[in-house]
Formats: structure tokens, sequence, C-alpha cells
């Protein structure tokens, strides 16, 4: 079967790109008026460090997201109208990543930490949403897919993306009384997905 996905794929790999490289532009050279002075410096670099864990968290929540969407297109031969918007619905999310992130960065030891991480970890929620809405379009109709993917592969990676959804879930409802537990357990679910997409058999098992 011809692969009809081709362009959807280089056009979601440009906005990946781009939403990764635009999170470097939160990293500033600190202001100090003692900038001759190494002491100074190390220390107005060390105020910064929200802004350094920011960066790392998004950098590879954004990676972790290309390399699922690269494995969900893995198995998308064709594309219809519906296929197309959902795929457009978490580009656009994608590339909204990077203002949570300056959000993170410049309000994360101020009083308003809190509502800075509700709005981060509710972005992912929505992220996640997405990628639900998705895989649900391509399987809708079993001929989007790659010929030969089992139903057990179909069926694993609709729940991984399930039960996704209720981790992002509590992680936003935490970050209303304890924002640091929230982006840990944003950050455990990235390494989950990355483990578990390994695992996926989407080869058709023979009959007995």
């Amino acid at each position: 079967m011809e692969k009809e996905t081709g362009r959807i794929e280089a056009f979601s790999d440009g906005v990946f790109a781009i939403a990764i490289t635009l999170l470097v532009l939160e990293l500033h050279i600190p202001e100090t008026s003692e900038g001759d002075n190494p002491i100074y410096f190390l220390n107005a670099l060390k105020m910064q460090w929200p802004g350094y864990i920011a960066f790392i968290i998004s950098f590879f929540s954004i990676f972790i997201i290309w390399v699922n969407h690269h494995k969900i297109f893995k198995q998308i031969y064709k594309r219809n109208t519906g296929l197309m918007f959902a795929n457009g619905f978490i580009l656009f999310l994608v590339s909204l990543v990077s203002y949570p992130s300056a959000l993170l960065a410049k309000f994360f030891l101020t009083d308003s930490k809190q509502l800075s991480v509700t709005i981060y970890t509710g972005l992912f929620v929505l992220i996640n949403l997405a990628f639900n809405l998705l895989w649900q379009q391509a399987t809708l109709d079993k001929k989007l897919l790659r010929p030969g993917i089992s139903d057990a592969a179909i069926r694993q990676l609709r729940n991984n993306y399930l039960y996704g959804f209720p981790t992002y879930l509590a992680a936003f409802a935490v970050s209303f009384f304890y924002p640091d537990l929230a982006l840990s357990i944003c950050v455990l679910l990235w390494v989950f997905w990355a483990a578990s997409s390994k695992k996926i058999n989407f080869t058709e098992t023979p009959a007995m």
C-alpha cells in the first residue's frame, strides 16, 4: 500500500522543530551590574534555575510527543479530513508549549507558582486529548492503517493514551495544591510513555 501521509509528517516535523527551538529563547543572559565579578555572575546564573528546569522539562516533553507522533504515523498509511484536522490540533497545542514554559520560568519563584504550574499541566491534558482524538480518527477506518498491524497493537496504543488522560488530569488537579508534585507526575508519565512504546508488537499474530 502506498503511503499518503508524507506531506503531513514533513509539515508536522517542521512544527515540532520550531516549537522545540523556541524554548531556548527563554534562556536569558543574566542582568547584573557586577558583570565583571565572577561571583556575582555565577549567583545571577543560579537565580535563573527555574528557567533551566522549565527548558529541560519542556524540551523532553516535546521530544517525547514527537517520538509518539512518529510511532503513530508509522502505522498510518492513508489520510482523510478528520485525521488531518486532529493532527492539526496536536500541532496547534505543541506550538503553545513555549508560552506556559516561559510562565513557569518567570513565576516559579513567586506567589504565582501554583497558577503557572496549573496552566502548564492543563496544556498537557489538552495535548493528551488531542492524541486520543488522532488515534481515534485513524482507527475509525482500519483502511487508513498499515497493512498487517495487529488488533492488539491498536488497542495498546489506544490504552497508552487513555491511561495518560486521567494521569494528566490528576497532575492538573494536584497542581492547585502541590505544584512540585504535579510536575513530577508529568515527568513520570513521559518516562512511562518512552518505555511502553518499545513493547508494542505492531504485526499480526499468526492464526493458530
